[in-house]
């Protein structure tokens, strides 16, 4: 496993890296968004290729890695294209200075590919580990995992059409599974991760790759998912009442009150 996940590493590295080099040439660091479900395929290929034993189970979880890596880069592609830089990534922009190429080089690149890493743990360790029969946790975590990206994949093609509509300039997307979460695409990505966790505890000691699904969690909820995007809109009394009738993460029926 440790030399698996070295290689792995290496491998994000060089990847990450020549992100940054491509960032600092087209004058955007969001491309790091981008970056991000790409990643995820990488490593999960070259574990499996480093692995060289190709178990069932590593096929099917990579398999999954794929699908939801292409869809979201594809996703956050489109949703970029032809605009400025994410309104986050500018502000760094301008708060970091002369310190700007080495902090982005650190800090958004760098730090996101130990994150991505962290993240993939499972995975890398499915892709390593000798075959072991399917059972019920592969079938219950393959449940979950579908309703993750389910969630995840509906709920942006709900923004993405609210957005396109001209008539809702300005305004705030509360409808469809927005209306039952302010975040169906952050409750979907945590999920999905969750889903492959469990798919991984059929393997002996596979329980310690919590570390995984954890981290996503904890960046999604505490710290670079949920509270960065809502900080702007903060100031906003159409959100201040949709954050009143509305769940932070999980989907729940809207509150009394509800827009």
């Amino acid at each position: 496993m440790t030399e698996i996940f070295m290689i792995t590493a290496a491998s994000i590295l060089a990847y990450m890296t020549a992100w940054f080099i491509a960032a600092q040439i087209r004058g955007r660091n969001d491309i790091a968004d981008v970056a991000w479900g790409l990643g995820f395929i990488l490593a999960a290929a070259v574990s499996l290729l480093a692995g060289g034993i190709y178990p069932l189970r590593g096929l099917l979880v990579s398999g999954l890695v794929l699908v939801w890596g292409v869809r979201l880069a594809v996703h956050i592609h489109n949703r970029n294209r032809g605009k400025g830089e994410d309104h986050r990534y500018r502000k760094w922009r301008e708060d970091w200075g002369k310190w700007f190429v080495l902090r982005s080089f650190l800090q958004v690149f760098i730090l996101q590919g130990i994150l991505l890493l962290m993240v993939a743990i499972p995975v890398i360790f499915i892709n390593q580990a000798p075959a072991v029969p399917f059972g019920l946790f592969d079938i219950l975590g393959l449940a979950i995992w579908l309703c993750g990206f389910s969630f995840e994949a509906i709920g942006d093609w709900q923004l993405l059409m609210f957005i396109r509509n001209p008539d809702n300039k300005g305004k705030l997307m509360t409808s469809g599974l927005w209306r039952f979460t302010r975040h169906p695409n952050y409750f979907g990505e945590v999920t999905l991760w969750w889903g492959i966790w469990l798919m991984v505890l059929a393997l002996p000691g596979g329980w310690l790759t919590i570390i995984g699904p954890l981290t996503i969690t904890i960046l999604i909820l505490k710290v670079s998912g949920i509270p960065l995007l809502e900080k702007p809109y903060e100031v906003r009394g159409d959100f201040q009442k949709y954050k009143l009738h509305t769940s932070a993460f999980f989907p729940l029926p809207p509150r009394k009150g509800v827009l």
